[in-house]
């Protein structure tokens, strides 16, 4: 099985999360909802990736976030494509959520109580994921 390291990024606004609906552009799980996310590129670290990802997914640059938690990495196993994902999970605290302008990769975007993650159609493990970072 292929692993690969990703980033997920949980943007945090009022007691609330940001979460995704990916588009019909992207190479895997279209149409789920998803936090900030990407590729780990080669050379950089996942904070750096993660930093990378929020300002190209969302147009968010290190001076609108905060970091307020970095979890351990999350093992996702998805059998029908043979891949394991490390998923490395970040929680940021964003001051202005009206700062947020999604790009290609997402077709809407809606802030939700945490619980909540769990009644959507999400990419593997994202619940998971945010349990790492509470």
């Amino acid at each position: 099985m292929e692993e690969v390291h990703v980033v997920t990024c949980f943007l945090e606004y009022d007691n609330k999360v940001l979460l995704l609906k990916r588009s019909q552009k992207v190479g895997t799980y279209e149409q789920r909802w998803a936090g900030v996310s990407g590729y780990i590129e080669e050379g950089n670290s996942p904070f750096e990736q993660a930093l990378e990802e929020m300002r190209e997914e969302v147009g968010l640059k290190e001076g609108d976030i905060r970091l307020l938690r970095e979890g351990a990495p999350l093992e996702v196993d998805d059998e029908e494509i043979g891949r394991r994902w490390v998923v490395h999970p970040f929680r940021f605290l964003l001051s202005k959520p009206e700062k947020v302008e999604i790009d290609w990769e997402h077709t809407e975007f809606k802030w939700v109580k945490p619980e909540e993650i769990r009644k959507h159609k999400t990419v593997p493990g994202l619940y998971e994921a945010w349990e790492r970072v509470i």
